[in-house]
């Protein structure tokens, strides 16, 4: 296959796949900042996680496909196709009447996101030469940066001007400009060849996550409702590891997986994804809920999350010069428990400043620890694997936000129940049910009080995942000069678009 663009209008391929990426990008942001105010127009407060966790699961899962259907059919049909999807489900879920079509919406969003990121990566690749990619890379790489400052904002006014779904269905003239975009500019010469995808052990997989996460949701359930339950996660596991090992082109290399230094990074960035998405997820509800602020105040303390995460990707390669890779990675696993501890000590009197600096702390400290792992599992295979390798870390960390959405929100539904004795957690899940939920929290120091403590619990569990990450952090083994020589700026804005 060979993609043919005149010099001239690579720059116009290039915009269009920066819109792709914006849509995706902001997600984060946007669609957090706007969940309050929308499960509280829906309902249904207990599936608030599953939002999160639908969207992310699709996209994980469908990766991997999504890559190597590009080499069989080209980059251009998979990347518009996945973008049709992804339109698809913004354009449902602007209509979604309750949070069970809200999340099967959010599944067909993220079934066409997981096309997006991995396509218009190979699409870069296809188009440039390694000493031109860097430029390309860092103008990609802003596209987050600067989603992370809109995604709030605009997040924000929305909820307090116009109906919520125009959260979603302002991906609508994005998505339409970037398909007309790649169809004008972006030409392909398809050779056909054969590539075999293992969708048996994409279903196994699935299976076994879904199964997993419906536990973890349910986990107040019978024991009639979660043991078949967990007999379907364990036997799905079970054959879905079978599978990866007698599969020609397995989702997840056996063989890759269980080297030590690729192990134990891909375990940390698990474990970091599920500390981030827990910040993600429940610090916005926290800053309006209990701290009475709107929901601009609560997506710019995010933004000090995204905004920390580059600049300690910008920093990194000095960082790397100077003491070492080792050292740079480990002084990422301190940062983020550290920034975990600021959210211990917030209050209902607390100002949201605390808030964004907790948030900043453990954004700067996963950058360290993103393009540090990315590196050294990069440096640590043959060219041959190199793809591969690096496609374990993408995945690991969507998978481990897909767990930390709905292992977090369990705790969160827990919390409620044991701090609201029965008719005051009732009270708590009907005041936030309603549109003005969280602002009316105020008002009501009872139930304000319990959603405090219950909100605590699942800093608790962010801050010992932190703890957990920075523990495994120290198990890589890494030699005390590695990183001392140039790192490329490429590998550096490759790993920020990561």
């Amino acid at each position: 296959m060979s993609t043919t663009v005149d010099r001239s209008r690579r720059p116009l391929v290039i915009v269009s796949i920066m819109l792709a990426t914006f849509m995706v990008a902001i997600e984060a942001t946007i669609v957090a900042t706007a969940m309050p105010r929308i499960v509280g127009q829906l309902g249904g407060f207990t599936y608030y996680s599953w939002v999160f966790s639908a969207f992310l699961l699709a996209q994980s899962t469908t990766t991997v496909i999504y890559g190597k259907l590009s080499d069989i059919f080209g980059r251009k049909p998979v990347l518009i196709g996945g973008i049709l999807i992804f339109l698809a489900g913004s354009t449902l879920a602007g209509f979604a009447w309750s949070m069970a079509s809200l999340i099967v919406f959010r599944l067909l969003q993220g079934l066409g996101a997981g096309a997006i990121q991995p396509v218009t990566m190979t699409v870069v690749g296809d188009l440039y030469k390694l000493e031109e990619r860097a430029k390309v890379q860092g103008a990609l790489a802003s596209v987050w940066a600067v989603s992370a400052v809109i995604g709030p904002l605009a997040g924000g006014v929305i909820v307090d001007h116009l109906s919520w779904a125009w959260i979603f269905w302002l991906n609508l003239p994005l998505g339409v400009l970037t398909i007309i975009g790649l169809t004008l500019f972006l030409h392909e010469r398809v050779t056909p060849g054969k590539v075999r995808i293992d969708y048996l052990g994409t279903i196994l997989f699935s299976i076994s996550i879904v199964s997993l996460l419906v536990i973890l949701t349910e986990a107040n359930a019978g024991l009639a409702t979660l043991a078949p339950l967990a007999v379907l996660f364990l036997v799905s596991g079970v054959l879905f590891i079978w599978q990866e090992r007698r599969a020609a082109e397995p989702i997840i290399s056996i063989a890759l997986w269980s080297r030590r230094l690729i192990a134990t990074s891909n375990v940390a960035t698990l474990l970091a994804g599920m500390a981030l998405i827990g910040l993600t997820t429940i610090l916005p509800i926290y800053v309006q809920g209990v701290l009475g602020r709107t929901p601009l105040v609560a997506g710019f303390t995010l933004t000090m999350l995204i905004v920390g995460w580059p600049l300690a990707v910008m920093l990194a390669s000095r960082l790397f010069r100077a003491f070492g890779i080792r050292m740079t990675l480990r002084a990422g696993s301190v940062m983020l428990p550290f920034g975990s501890l600021f959210l211990l000590l917030l209050t209902p009197e607390s100002s949201p400043v605390l808030a964004g600096a907790g948030s900043f702390l453990m954004g700067f400290g996963m950058g360290l620890i993103s393009l540090s792992s990315t590196v050294l599992v990069q440096e640590s295979v043959e060219w041959s694997m190199r793809g591969s390798a690096t496609a374990s870390i993408i995945f690991s960390r969507s998978l481990g936000s897909t767990l930390g959405a709905t292992v977090l929100g369990a705790i969160l539904n827990i919390g409620i129940v044991h701090f609201g004795s029965g008719d005051l957690a009732a009270k708590l899940h009907e005041v936030l049910n309603q549109p003005s939920g969280l602002s009316d929290l105020a008002a009501d120091p009872a139930i304000r009080n319990i959603f405090d403590a219950a909100l605590h619990w699942t800093f608790w569990g962010v801050a010992t995942v932190a703890i957990l990450t920075f523990a495994t952090i120290w198990l890589i083994p890494v030699t005390h000069d590695a990183g001392r020589r140039q790192v490329s700026k490429t590998d550096a804005q490759e790993a920020m678009t990561h």
